[in-house]
């Protein structure tokens, strides 16, 4: 028996996740305790999506309503399944940096503390599984901000000659700028799984995402933008751009091609690895353009409005450099461009929130 455990089960990534190895022969293990729905509301929940794992996965999937905070009960289910354990991604989070400043106490315990238990159960029972964990861009505060960035007319891009002019890479300085108490936490977590790897030769790997996006995101004004973009504009609910006059450019990568980069990880691990993972040259956009986007998809006009104020620590133009990742695993490509990934979020929501269910 070959057993994944997945963390944040229910949300995008995990459940992409939870489907993917299952269909590879895992027996996949969810902990999901819908702490989405108490970050962002009844909208935001993610109960629909753990119906849909139990209903595809049956037997394959055994869900589990815990706390990954919990030491005792993420120390039992690690001790219960052992050296069966292959893998662990670790996709639970508090994923937004406009609500870790209501309460930095709980966005601290889940990204930070959250992690820690997942490792130290990882090393005390399961030593040899691969630990994924999903980190993100802000690890690197505003310093994307302090780039050469040229304003364009729907965009903002940069010089063409900088070293990042491909995506940003890993070596980008993470410590003397503002992070918001979100890059924080997620930073506290990243260094810890860099840290178990390298200190206890664990196969360990950060993928440091920008905007993860696909049809299973449970999409609301505070995360998961690109989804929650079309469903305005598929219902009519208004939204707000924050700041930068909408030329804000962000890459996305659909949860598909990341799940294949975590599965490109898994068969050759390695140990304290860090990856910038997003669309990059390959799936980006800018507000403007990705409104427009959503407008042609929908065939109609979003009901927007724009704010001077943008978010704190938000980022003018950020765009993953995945050269290192695509160094080590050649075998892998990006397969959804944005607007492939658009459509089939449109597709596969558009009846749902009519219905008024859930994002």
């Amino acid at each position: 028996m070959s057993v994944a455990i997945v963390t944040g089960s229910a949300g995008l990534v995990g459940s992409a996740s939870a489907l993917f190895f299952a269909g590879e022969g895992f027996d996949v293990v969810g902990i999901d305790n819908d702490m989405r729905r108490c970050f962002f509301g009844e909208a935001a929940s993610t109960a629909w999506q753990r119906q849909n794992l139990e209903q595809r996965l049956g037997p394959r999937y055994r869900h589990l309503d815990k706390d990954i905070r919990d030491r005792d009960a993420i120390n039992e289910l690690f001790k219960e399944y052992g050296k069966a354990i292959e893998l662990v991604i670790h996709a639970a989070a508090q994923p937004s940096h406009d609500w870790a400043a209501r309460d930095p106490e709980t966005d601290f315990t889940v990204n930070a503390l959250g992690t820690l238990r997942m490792l130290e159960s990882t090393r005390k029972h399961s030593p040899a599984a691969v630990f994924v964990f999903c980190s993100t861009n802000k690890v690197y505060g505003d310093m994307p901000n302090r780039l050469p960035l040229i304003e364009q007319a729907k965009r903002w891009e940069i010089e063409a000659t900088h070293p990042y002019a491909g995506g940003i890479r890993e070596d980008l300085q993470v410590d003397q700028n503002l992070h918001s108490l979100f890059g924080v936490s997620k930073l506290s977590a990243d260094v810890l799984v860099q840290e178990y790897g390298r200190y206890f030769g664990m196969h360990t790997a950060c993928f440091r995402g920008g905007c993860l996006t696909g049809p299973n995101h449970s999409g609301t004004q505070l995360h998961g933008f690109l989804a929650y973009l079309m469903k305005c504009t598929v219902t009519g609910e208004p939204y707000t751009v924050f700041g930068y006059k909408g030329k804000q450019v962000r890459d996305n990568i659909h949860s598909a091609d990341l799940i294949r980069a975590f599965y490109s990880f898994f068969r050759a691990p390695r140990s304290g690895e860090v990856y910038n993972m997003g669309g990059g040259r390959y799936s980006n956009c800018s507000m403007l353009e990705a409104i427009e986007l959503c407008e042609q998809v929908a065939g109609r006009k979003l009901n927007w409005t724009y704010s001077d104020r943008n978010r704190v620590g938000d980022h003018i133009w950020y765009i993953s450099g995945l050269s290192k990742f695509m160094s080590h695993y050649p075998g892998w490509r990006i397969e959804y461009d944005l607007s492939k990934t658009v459509r089939e979020i449109y597709e596969a929501n558009r009846e749902r929130w009519m219905r008024g269910a859930p994002a």
